[in-house]
């Protein structure tokens, strides 16, 4: 720890996640291309104005990344942490994507799973380090009294480390992921649950997406850690970008995708449509077998109804994720050649990423399908409402954390349910266009109430409050 407050650095307001505002490419001539993320985060922090002395702190991700802090060409504003790729890939894909995100989103098979063996120790020994070197960076950064606001489940352990570095600085976290109960979490090995616990508990205050995730952190900390101490719990639930998508959705490349989806649905059609990654608790695979049902049950709906569902790959480098695409694709086929015909293809399947097109998707909606096993929020379902041309219904899970705020104007459903989601999905469709127009109005208002610019700041002011 820095001895004296004149050897602090001159951060005012510091944000930590593994993932940065800007990433790094090399060019063919060696030059380096940088690009910048959106998200919630950068429109929040871009929200406290150029003069907050403020700082991102962030891994470096790709060659590129680790390439710009080598010839320190990062931006202002910015710090990149040049953790040991091998480090890195045990902290991120090992523990915080294969045991941290599995437990909170209850996605383990338990007669085969998981097993916490030496090979997981030593994963551990990574997650713990990588903690470290953020802790120690935003030691360094931090000016005296700063607000430092950490985000995330790869970075659960950062506000006890930086505790102890630091205890003239107030820490916050926020977790963008649900929250396990009790039985589910004590899964965890018990030393480490007791690690992850306290870790969150360095901080003055956590945020959650919803009370019940909230419910569920107290629950396990009066059950595990002896309660919640002198941290502070608090609920702030991020909404959609209500400005920035209505503009975006209008320009000419989204009218280019929106004639092109038009072509391949078919006149006078109705469309459900899923914009998703494939993540294995976004029950992408579920949606599609009701889907299926739907056109089983209900055949006055084939040939008047297209199911778009955009499902991008995420964490294909883990296997578990590459089969879990693999059957999306299997299951969206199999669904086009047991009902298709020569004029109607009752999937249009894309597993492309292609933001222009999901926003193109978004204004033709008719239904929003939106069924996660389990979701700290879901996005998905609060930004159809908001862009959707002539108003959407919203088939809604009610394991989504966004359930708490738009279950009343939803469809609400038992995620593992594909009977349940198929009548669902039929009622959504018999919609009356007037009634349909007036659920999405205030499906939209619910959705943007908490925009991201606010989201961030009413953290901070909390914080420092």
């Amino acid at each position: 720890m820095a001895s004296t407050s004149s050897s602090f650095g001159a951060a005012q307001v510091l944000v930590a996640s593994n993932r940065g505002p800007v990433s790094y490419e090399i060019q063919e001539d060696g030059s380096l291309r940088s690009k910048r993320g959106g998200g919630g985060l950068v429109s929040g922090l871009s929200a406290i104005g150029p003069d907050a002395g403020a700082l991102w702190v962030c891994s470096a991700l790709s060659d590129g990344d680790r390439e710009a802090v080598r010839r320190g060409a990062g931006e202002d504003g910015v710090r990149m942490l040049d953790v040991p790729a091998d480090v890195h890939a045990d902290a991120y894909n090992g523990i915080a994507n294969s045991v941290l995100w599995f437990v909170h989103h209850m996605l383990y098979q338990t007669p085969l799973e998981p097993v916490f063996d030496a090979e997981f120790r030593r994963q551990w020994a990574s997650y713990e380090a990588f903690n470290r070197a953020f802790a120690e960076a935003l030691a360094e950064e931090a000016a005296e009294g700063a607000a430092v606001l950490v985000q995330d489940y790869h970075l659960t352990l950062v506000p006890g480390m930086l505790r102890e570095l630091r205890p003239d600085v107030r820490i916050s976290h926020f977790s963008h992921t649900p929250w396990a109960p009790v039985e589910y979490f004590r899964m965890l090995p018990d030393d480490i649950a007791g690690q992850v616990l306290r870790g969150m508990l360095g901080a003055d205050r956590l945020g959650f997406l919803t009370r019940r995730w909230a419910d569920a952190f107290t629950a396990c900390c009066e059950a595990l850690a002896g309660g919640l101490g002198e941290t502070v719990v608090g609920v702030h639930g991020l909404g959609a970008d209500a400005d920035f998508l209505r503009k975006r959705s209008r320009e000419a490349d989204v009218d280019e995708r929106m004639a092109a989806l038009r072509e391949q649905i078919g006149e006078g059609r109705k469309v459900v449509v899923r914009v998703d990654r494939t993540e294995l608790s976004k029950n992408i695979v579920r949606g599609l077998l009701a889907y299926r049902r739907l056109l089983a049950d209900r055949p006055e709906w084939r040939e008047r109804v297209v199911h778009v569902a955009f499902a991008y790959p995420s964490r294909q480098d883990l296997e578990v994720y590459r089969d879990y695409t693999a059957e999306v694709r299997r299951v969206a086929e199999s669904v086009n050649e047991e009902f298709g015909t020569a004029g109607w293809t009752p999937v249009v399947l894309h597993v492309q990423d292609d933001f222009a097109r999901s926003l193109a998707a978004y204004r033709l909606a008719d239904v929003a399908l939106v069924n996660p096993i389990r979701d700290g929020m879901n996005l998905v379902a609060k930004e159809v409402p908001v862009v959707s041309d002539a108003g959407c219904a919203l088939v809604l899970s009610r394991e989504a954390g966004a359930y708490e705020e738009l279950g009343e104007d939803a469809f609400v459903v038992n995620p593992y349910d594909v009977t349940g989601t198929a009548e669902a999905l039929h009622e959504a469709l018999s919609l009356p266009d007037g009634e349909r127009a007036e659920r999405s109005k205030r499906l939209a208002a619910a959705a943007t109430a908490l925009p991201p610019a606010r989201w961030f700041l009413d953290q901070l002011e909390a914080l420092r409050g």
